[in-house]
């Protein structure tokens, strides 16, 4: 049997499903357009044909859905997957995979995580319903592809009525509709009905006959909502003129692309709303038969809506309380893990640090050039294009040559500067960077000069800090082979600035462009770069959603997923490293309760709190509370150091040699370390008390370590005591109380942080976890922690790590920096610390979270007043 001619069949008879409805007609159909050419048909030819009705018709069995992604309250299954009658999947299914060219497996993905949102929606075959659910996905990972594949099946399933609120920008809203036409309608146009359209003025208005039109079976109408108040309030009109015959008909999808931004209520006070917020709720209301999906990769604001709002009979609120659904993260996805590395298995290897694409800027007189540093000062400053912000534009402009050589030509490429949010300030960034290019053009035109030595050094530079690891990163040509492919960006290149006021703006219609995007809010939201490569940013913000969202740089980098990089600030870059660890803990957090059969409205998605940073705006956050602090079930360890501060590093050691001497060296024990077992919890205690946690730490406060020990002294009792120790490591400088002079473990630092203190990613290997365990796995290394922590007795474990001074990333050459690391250059050997608590992780802890049932005692003699700093930057709001 030939694979090749029977997907060919295979597709021939899901081109006529729309005409002939059933795979067994199409099947004949195609028989009989074969025997017109070929009479009779060879017994091969018949074979092929039987086999492609086989592979369609097994296509559009019943799927069982297991919803592996969801919390849900329980409901009906009414949705079990494609069906031979439907017509918009399988359009957009072979859309998909033969003109955008996706491979089998991200469309296959498509279908089964759309499968389990559509099976979570209302059932259109009921007369009334209204649902609301939550969508996380990641920032620019296709939540668009997952929401195109949730509306064509809704479509195929019964819903009738589309509503998009797609984003707050005239841009987005177009390009949204632009996609959704593309991708949806166009493979079906007869079928659909628009009440917008892609033009500036394509957006929603009340239509000509006052009134939705009566739904016709196997149709559907759709719009696309820019999300303000005028529109929203022209929607609510026509529901509100739309006569109750055809008001009962209408089963509609409403969907809320970027639903943490305006849609939460962010009044003051709890019984006001804003305008936004009263408006969706009051949409929702007025319709019979609804199921609201909101889509975000930043839910800290939706998971802070009050679940139980006052006056909640007359008007629901936007609580996900129907279901959460956190999709995976795609196999070819380039996100925060990609460059901020995840957790190592072992501390001491680098190569999980992540890849090395972040390019600090660090020095106070650039960052002076590049942007305003008062705000009484912006009127008159113009940025200038600093060293930086050079290597910045010629790595773009050599990547780009280098992505053309790859077979990129036809692809979009971007790079973003984003210095400031004043439109003001875009401009003239826009005009510095012009400048730039025709003052250095010529020279790299022509492959000699001054810039195109830079050029030169700077593309070897950048391909020696990130190796290639997949097959095209190969094709790496020096500068001077490349001199035709730098004319050709040079023609392409254009410089355009994208905010509310600006005219010189993104276009990715019709050809492939070579984009410099300045810009200002309307790229920290939504707005996908096309091919982004480069990212020049320096825009602070205190703020959980709105920093992520400012991840323009994730995605999807196919063939050049060693190109991208991002100069940015040493605070930015340590911001993003410690929300790549809190935006993963949603998802684990929606993973774990899922196992335990909790619903949405039994469990508030927690976050945790970072110093100095507010998870969301504080009108959003007033249904947080600060909760009981649990750490059952975790381990927690140091990984910051006040590794300067001489007092500290040697009061910590003095701290751990105490202990020990408390409770006798004598009673350590070798093995993998040393351990002492059953040690008086007031012991472990005194040591907390005496020892020093670095301030900037994440998570990890003494107060709040010693109020839950205080709390849980009863089944904190009795401890085990270990000490971590390298069998290669060098001896201590000074004695580890009667232990004496110990070995130490290496911990080199991260390079790009500053603030004083060492961040070293991690102290714990996961094997330490066992210094007290009976037994062992095979192998730890494919083991989580949450298995390993099996093997453990019932009891607290305290792990001490004496950490060599010097600690060079490679211990055998000393002073040696690589990639990503520096020695960590101690005043004197330090003293890190790993506590693994007994329990279950599932227990409230140091998070924010909505206080789904009154507060106990201890939670109100607790509760703290949650500090939030929400400072307005001046951004512009881009509205009608």
């Amino acid at each position: 049997m030939s694979s090749t001619q029977v997907e060919r069949f295979a597709n021939q008879i899901r081109e006529k499903l729309p005409v002939y409805g059933s795979p067994e007609k199409c099947a004949e159909k195609v028989r009989e357009d074969a025997e017109a050419l070929i009479s009779p048909l060879p017994d091969k030819v018949l074979n092929d044909i039987d086999a492609a009705y086989e592979v369609v018709k097994a296509s559009f069995s019943e799927v069982e859905i297991l919803r592996p992604y969801s919390l849900i309250k329980p409901r009906e299954d009414w949705y079990h997957g494609p069906q031979p009658h439907h017509r918009h999947w399988p359009a957009l299914d072979r859309y998909l995979r033969e003109v955008k060219g996706w491979d089998q497996l991200a469309v296959d993905s498509i279908g089964k995580t759309s499968n389990e949102v559509v099976s979570l929606l209302g059932n259109p075959g009921k007369q009334t319903y209204r649902e609301r659910g939550l969508v996380v996905g990641y920032v620019q990972s296709g939540k668009t592809a997952n929401m195109t594949a949730v509306i064509a099946k809704a479509v195929d399933a019964g819903y009738n009525l589309i509503v998009l609120l797609g984003g707050m920008t005239n841009k987005l809203r177009a390009q949204t509709q632009l996609r959704l036409e593309s991708d949806i309608v166009g493979r079906h146009r007869e079928l659909w009905q628009l009440y917008t359209t892609s033009d500036d003025d394509g957006d929603f208005v009340i239509p000509k006959n006052s009134s939705f039109t009566m739904p016709v079976q196997g149709r559907a109408q759709l719009a696309v909502l820019k999300k303000v108040s005028s529109r929203l309030d022209q929607f609510l009109k026509t529901i509100e003129l739309t006569p109750p015959t055809i008001l009962q008909k209408l089963k509609v999808l409403l969907i809320d692309d970027e639903c943490d931004q305006a849609s939460v209520n962010a009044a003051k006070r709890e019984y006001d709303m804003t305008t936004i917020n009263e408006l969706i709720r009051r949409i929702i209301r007025k319709l019979p038969s609804v199921s609201y999906v909101g889509y975000t990769a930043t839910p800290f604001a939706n998971v802070f809506i009050n679940p139980y709002p006052p006056g909640k009979e007359e008007l629901d609120d936007l609580y996900p309380e129907d279901f959460i659904t956190a999709l995976p993260k795609p196999e070819a996805y380039f996100g925060a893990r990609e460059v901020f590395g995840d957790d190592p298995v072992d501390p001491g290897e680098e190569a999980e640090s992540g890849h090395d694409m972040i390019r600090l800027i660090e020095s106070k007189e650039e960052l002076a050039r590049l942007r305003a540093e008062k705000s009484e000062d912006v009127e008159d400053f113009h940025p200038a294009v600093t060293d930086s912000l050079e290597h910045a534009i010629l790595w773009f402009i050599g990547s780009c040559a280098v992505r053309r050589r790859r077979g990129h030509d036809d692809r979009h490429m971007s790079m973003l500067v984003h210095t400031s949010p004043r439109v003001r300030q875009h401009d003239r960034m826009a005009d510095a960077i012009e400048a730039w290019i025709e003052r250095h053009g010529g020279g790299l035109r022509q492959g000699s000069g001054s810039a195109f030595d830079a050029l030169a050094r700077v593309m070897e530079e950048e391909f020696d800090r990130v190796a290639p690891y997949r097959d095209k990163h190969e094709i790496r040509p020096a500068a001077g082979e490349l001199v035709e492919d730098i004319n050709e960006v040079l023609d392409a290149l254009e410089v355009v600035v994208e905010n509310g006021e600006s005219f010189r703006r993104l276009d990715y219609t019709g050809e492939a462009k070579t984009y410099i995007v300045v810009g200002g809010a309307v790229l920290a939201r939504g707005l996908t770069l096309e091919g982004l490569s480069v990212s020049f940013f320096l825009r602070t913000s205190r703020q959980y959603d709105t920093l992520l969202q400012m991840g323009r740089w994730f995605g999807y980098r196919h063939g050049y997923e060693d190109m991208p990089r991002l100069w940015t600030t040493p605070d930015l870059a340590d911001s993003f490293r410690q929300l790549a660890r809190v935006e993963e803990e949603i998802r684990e957090d929606i993973e774990k309760y899922k196992t335990h059969n909790v619903t949405p409205k039994d469990f508030a998605v927690r976050v945790r709190s970072i110093p100095g940073m507010a998870i969301t705006s504080a009108t959003k956050m007033k249904h947080a509370y600060r909760i009981a602090i649990s750490f059952a079930g975790r381990h927690v360890q140091t990984i910051r150091f006040d590794h300067r501060d001489d007092d500290i590093v040697r009061g910590n050691w003095k701290a751990a040699s105490q202990l020990v001497d408390e409770i006798g060296a004598d009673r350590f024990t070798e093995g993998k370390g040393r351990l002492a077992s059953s040690v008086d919890g007031d012991k472990v205690r005194r040591f907390l008390i005496r020892y020093d946690i670095a301030s900037s730490h994440l998570n990890l406060k003494k107060d709040h370590l010693l109020e839950y020990i205080d709390k849980q002294a009863d089944r904190l009792v009795a401890w085990n005591v270990g000490i971590v120790l390298s069998a290669k490591g060098e001896r201590s400088t000074h004695d580890l109380g009667g232990l004496g002079r110990v070995t130490t473990v290496n911990r080199s630092r991260l390079k790009d942080t500053e603030g004083g203190y060492a961040d070293i990613k991690a102290l714990m290997s996961r094997s330490d976890i066992l210094i007290d365990a009976d037994a062992r796995p095979d192998s730890v290394r494919e083991l989580g922690w949450a298995e390993l922590k099996e093997y453990r007795p019932d009891c607290p474990l305290l792990l001490l790590y004496p950490i060599c001074a010097e600690s060079s990333p490679d211990p055998k050459n000393r002073g040696a920096v690589t990639k990503t690391r520096a020695p960590l250059d101690a005043v004197d050997d330090l003293l890190g610390i790993a506590i693994v608590f007994p329990g279950e992780e599932l227990s409230a802890g140091n998070y924010y979270a909505v206080e789904l049932d009154s507060p106990t005692p201890e939670q109100l003699d607790d509760e703290d007043d949650i500090e939030v700093f929400d400072q307005p930057d001046g951004a512009e709001l881009i509205n009608e």
